[in-house]
């Protein structure tokens, strides 16, 4: 076998038995890896009525077969667990190096059941792996976490993964970590990896990814490459002011959401853009492994010193969704997350909902606490100051650290949460891309982007320019490729970014000259849509509601946004939603039937 190692690590952590979990390719055909085998196995091996914080959720960590290779940005891997956030599948995704590490240590990744008695965390170097204590660990943040795991092996060549205090402490969004600053963030992954007791996973590895064609996989490679350099967004806009080149481009098309969602428009929008980052703050670009674009900052702060970040999604969930244009507050706050182990989304979100409550007068003084700063948008105080106490859960903390559906359920709210599957959503409002809000409602882990990035054809122009308040079916056709390849691409081991650049046939390029195949690209789209499908099959046996859950804020569909370009616009999320259904091959209301599970080879999951 050709990219993948045909071997996962499987890891008991009540039992501490460590096994070999093999496979071969004709189940790589089927599934690709990563995301696509993780699903495969949690399908397999778990009830997924399981609570997502009991030793028997199965956490499983999963680069790709591109992971670890010379395929530009090929140092991704995810983590793929039932939330304990949402209640349904989620596949958070990172890059850094951890992820191309642990394929040159010959796994294709990691499958992590059942609980430790007490804190580990897990060592390997290549074929050795090793469940070691963590006891002097715990309580540590990250950075203190990697420095200490680092000098007690003693290797220049270990990358880390871990928790944070959020996660130690099942803060239900917290984020596991990967070199310093790289996050698979979303939907509570850290909490998961808190409940079992392991505080980190420190991999070292030795070996070359097996490769089918190594000549002509570099030339495919080479190719991929130039073309991304060539491109305006890829080569120029992400190298130059990072993923935040985003701030005035989505601010100037009136879906940049500010206190909350309450406009698409920030009035002091550029002054925490990445232009305005660069100027003030900016020391050098990070690129992650494998990775031309190099979209990464390093900035200097006088109060933290060196740091990186924050990326687009942190500066608008720190900053302008909670009225706060203070950059330096903003990128001090990214640099908290980071290493109390938060994902910065829905850190912004639960404090722009706890704003919005207190706005509305729901969430009065003597909830909070006399000492506390007041929920006010704007204020600069909420966010060091809340961030510290959710994190410990600590007096007013301990009910933001529950997120903001259970915040805004509690203070009888539910309206002022902006979330999908009481998943916060990110720094785009659908009323300005119907296209976007409709992967929203659809998409498998809630409110979401990554997996459905419709700003690239409504905003952006990528692989063309789509109406925004277009919702013909071919925008919906648009959606289920993006959906499809979405997947592949994260079941390659390779990152969203490369999509400014690079389409689907260029993926299909790379993967058969890796791997030796001959798919077409309708086989790897196939892969996408197979994978989609189980993940879906995966969320209604957890328990998901298609007429209750698969939805939008009603502030979105009721309310028309107040002012800018999209003035007047609502989501015609029920004009959509039924032809979704119906393009997808799923019944009326939403579920996958027997036939369109037998066409995928999946109908045993049903």
């Amino acid at each position: 076998m050709y990219g993948n190692w045909g071997k996962f690590l499987r890891v008991n952590l009540s039992t501490g038995e460590i096994k070999v979990e093999e496979y071969d390719e004709e189940l790589a055909k089927k599934w690709l890896g990563s995301r696509g085998l993780a699903i495969y196995f949690l399908l397999r091996d778990m009830d997924p009525k399981v609570d997502p914080l009991s030793p028997e959720n199965m956490l499983i960590i999963t680069p790709g077969p591109l992971s670890g290779t010379s395929a530009p940005t090929g140092g991704r891997y995810n983590v793929v667990t039932k939330s304990p956030q949402t209640g349904f599948i989620t596949m958070s995704n990172s890059g850094g190096y951890f992820g191309a590490e642990l394929k040159f240590a010959g796994w294709d990744g990691i499958i992590v059941e059942g609980k430790a008695d007490s804190p580990v965390y897990i060592y390997i170097k290549d074929d050795n792996v090793e469940i070691r204590d963590a006891s002097h660990l715990w309580g540590k943040r990250v950075s203190e976490t990697e420095e200490a795991i680092k000098k007690e092996i003693g290797s220049k060549k270990l990358h880390i993964a871990s928790i944070g205090p959020a996660g130690e402490n099942l803060v239900k969004f917290a984020a596991v970590i990967n070199d310093g600053h790289r996050a698979a963030g979303r939907a509570g992954v850290g909490a998961v990896m808190g409940s079992k007791n392991l505080k980190a996973i420190a991999v070292e590895g030795s070996k070359h990814v097996p490769i089918a064609d190594r000549q002509k996989f570099m030339l495919v490679v080479r190719e991929k490459i130039n073309k991304l350099r060539n491109d305006p967004v890829a080569g120029g806009g992400l190298p130059k002011y990072g993923t935040a080149v985003l701030v005035n481009i989505i601010n100037e098309n009136g879906l940049y959401p500010t206190r909350n969602f309450q406009t698409g428009v920030f009035e002091l929008a550029y002054e925490q853009s990445g232009e305005a980052m660069a100027a003030k703050y900016l020391i050098r670009n990070q690129p992650c492994y494998a990775c031309p674009i190099g979209c990464g900052r390093v900035n200097r702060l006088p109060t933290v010193g060196v740091t990186e970040g924050p990326e687009y999604e942190s500066i608008w969930a720190l900053g302008a969704n909670l009225g706060i244009n203070d950059l330096a507050s903003i990128i001090e706050a990214n640099h908290m997350c980071d290493d109390f182990g938060l994902d910065t989304i829905s850190t912004g979100g639960t404090l722009a909902t706890a704003m919005e409550l207190w706005e509305k007068g729901l969430l009065k003084p003597e909830d909070v606490g006399e000492d506390a700063p007041p929920f006010r948008f704007g204020n600069t105080e909420v966010l060091h100051y809340y961030i510290e106490k959710l994190v410990y859960r600590e007096g007013f903390g301990d009910v933001l650290a529950e997120g903001g559906y259970r915040l805004a359920e509690k203070f009888n709210g539910v309206d002022y949460f902006m979330g999908v599957k009481k998943l916060e959503l990110p720094a785009y409002d659908p009323r300005g891309a119907e296209g976007h809000g409709l992967g929203y409602a659809t998409n498998n882990r809630g409110g979401c982007h990554i997996k459905n990035y419709m700003i690239s054809p409504e905003i952006l122009g990528y692989p063309y320019k789509m109406d925004p308040h277009d919702i013909s079916d071919d925008k919906i056709k648009m959606l289920l490729l993006f959906q499809h390849l979405s997947a592949v691409i994260d079941a390659a081991g390779l990152c969203l970014f490369t999509t400014f650049g690079l389409g689907a046939d260029d993926f299909r390029d790379m993967l058969n000259a890796a791997l030796g195949w001959d798919f077409s690209t309708d086989d790897y789209l196939k892969i996408g849509e197979r994978i989609w499908n189980a993940e879906r099959i995966f969320n209604l046996k957890a328990g998901l509601i298609p007429e209750r859950d698969d939805t939008l804020p009603k502030r979105f569909l009721e309310e028309p946004m107040p002012e800018g370009p999209n003035k007047g616009h609502v989501v015609r999320l029920k004009e959509m939603l039924p032809r979704y259904y119906k393009m997808r091959g799923w019944t009326e209301d939403g579920r996958v039937p027997k036939e369109k599970a037998e066409e995928l080879g999946i109908a045993e999951f049903l």
